[in-house]
């Protein structure tokens, strides 16, 4: 039986930082983090604090420049060193859920944990990361120029993305060999990530009294015949680079009806697919519409409608690319596929190999358990630490 302590009183929350905080701990780093409140469209406070630390860190690195657009913010080393590994994470974080500010304290199974919104998703991943800008960047150690990025609007709609804004206004600020993106990987490294497409299908029918069906035409039963051709749909499992995605064709979404008497007239429900990184965005979309069978959104079938409703494209893994490699090499080999769409993808569109890694079970993100141990901070800081002091081979 484990013997937990009481998790000690939440700290006072505050937006003051420095560049000594920064390459102090990234422990204490995640919890200060976490006491700046950043739920999406409010991350000037933390934007402001973390761009007052990083200038703060021009006085010691005159080599390091700090740029902002909006409230993201991007820092570079300058060094001249042959390659660059690029450190993205976002620092906007979902509604708070009675858990600011943050705790330190076992955790269910009776770990030393940090608790608190964000803990997880992501700003542990953000305190390594700053950490270890902080702490390498004159160092002589350092193999590979670093770039910083730290982003705001990640959590809601993608026109907000300040990851997308810099891709769209400032593509210079995101050159580099790879990236590493520190969104929560359970401390393994969790390669590329599968696309996601949603499409809108609609059925079209003829209302009617229930008590006088014939005189209607019920857009459910036009739509039943598709829902059963997702429901028989058999997936594939993709293995690439040792790297195993899954794919899945699902309705997530269903309605239809305006009474209990009546035939409904119109039925529309969301079929998602997420598929592997091997198939272009165009090449999911046509496979979908194909095992849908009711038309293309521009000649949809009589007495249906097509609207792509989302569609993003995943990213390979990019694990044969040497600086790729060489972050396997430091973590020990544990590598996965990933589960779901993250911001990889927008670097794999500018050719630059990414992968997730980062602190924290993703299975704790946006609940009010949200909980990061402080063994796997610890983890994944010495790990990034000897991938960007190990110097190519």
């Amino acid at each position: 039986m484990t013997n937990s302590v009481p998790a000690p009183p939440p700290t006072t929350m505050t937006t003051a930082l420095t560049a000594s905080d920064l390459s102090a701990c990234p422990v204490e780093l995640t919890r200060r983090l976490v006491d700046i409140p950043s739920r999406s469209h409010e991350e000037q406070a933390i934007a402001d604090a973390l761009q007052g630390a990083l200038e703060g860190l021009r006085d010691d690195h005159p080599h390091v420049t700090v740029d902002r657009h909006g409230n993201t913010l991007v820092a570079r080393t300058h060094r001249g060193l042959a390659t660059r590994v690029i450190l993205a994470g976002h620092i906007d974080t979902v509604p708070p859920a009675d858990n600011l500010p943050s705790t330190r304290g076992p955790d269910s199974e009776g770990k030393d944990s940090i608790h608190g919104l964000g803990s997880v998703d992501m700003k542990s991943g953000d305190a390594v990361y700053l950490h270890a800008f902080a702490s390498l960047a004159s160092s002589p150690d350092l193999a590979h120029d670093l770039t910083l990025v730290l982003y705001e609007g990640e959590e809601v709609a993608t026109r907000y993305n300040g990851l997308g804004h810099l891709v769209e206004t400032h593509p210079e600020w995101l050159e580099g060999d790879v990236a590493l993106l520190g969104e929560p990987s359970g401390a393994v490294i969790e390669a590329g990530c599968q696309g996601t497409l949603r499409i809108r299908v609609t059925a079209h029918g003829t209302r009617a009294h229930s008590a006088r069906a014939w005189l209607g035409d019920n857009a459910v039963h036009r739509l039943s015949p598709v829902i059963a051709r997702v429901s028989d749909y058999r997936p594939r499992d993709v293995d690439i680079d040792g790297c195993l995605y899954r794919e899945g064709l699902n309705v997530v979404h269903l309605e239809a009806g305006v009474a209990t008497n009546t035939i409904p007239d119109d039925a529309w429900m969301f079929v998602n697919f997420r598929f592997a990184p091997d198939r272009s965005g165009e090449e999911a979309l046509a496979h979908t519409l194909e095992v849908l069978g009711v038309g293309t959104p521009d000649v949809p079938s009589d007495g249906f409608s097509l609207e792509v409703d989302d569609l993003a494209p995943g990213a390979l893994p990019g694990l044969q690319h040497p600086a790729a490699s060489a972050l396997v090499d430091a973590t020990g080999g544990n590598v996965r596929a990933k589960y779901g769409w993250t911001d990889v993808s927008r670097f794999s569109s500018l050719g630059i190999p990414a992968v997730n890694f980062g602190p924290g079970d993703p299975g704790l993100c946006h609940t009010p358990q949200e909980n990061c141990p402080v063994e796997m901070i610890e983890t994944v800081s010495a790990q990034l630490t000897d991938y960007l002091t190990r110097k190519a081979r």
